[in-house]
């Protein structure tokens, strides 16, 4: 059996998710351990979170370059092939109406 490798789109997705996550819990324990501060009365939950994406963003933007450019490179293919297919669709139409 032949497992399908998955598109660079999910694959770079996957990755983001995964270092969200870990920043996510990074955080909460800096958090929990006292760290960091708690955020003011019941807003530890949304600080946690809203740290998490400070710091995820540029760690994805560093580490997941070599994903982010397959995932451009697959996209940029497959609109051209979309071209390809729309502008050969259009010299069929033009044919047929002359």
């Amino acid at each position: 059996m032949n497992a399908a490798k998955p598109s660079a789109t999910i694959w770079y997705t996957m990755l983001r998710v995964g270092i969200f996550i870990g920043s996510l819990v990074f955080v909460g324990l800096l958090v929990q351990f006292g760290v960091l501060p708690k955020g003011l009365g019941h807003s530890n939950f949304i600080w946690v979170i809203l740290l998490a994406l400070v710091i995820s963003a540029p760690l994805s933007f560093v580490l997941l370059r070599k994903q982010r450019d397959a995932m451009s490179a697959q996209l940029v293919n497959k609109v051209e092939n979309a071209k390809a297919k729309l502008e050969a669709n259009r010299s069929q139409e033009d044919g047929v109406v002359q």
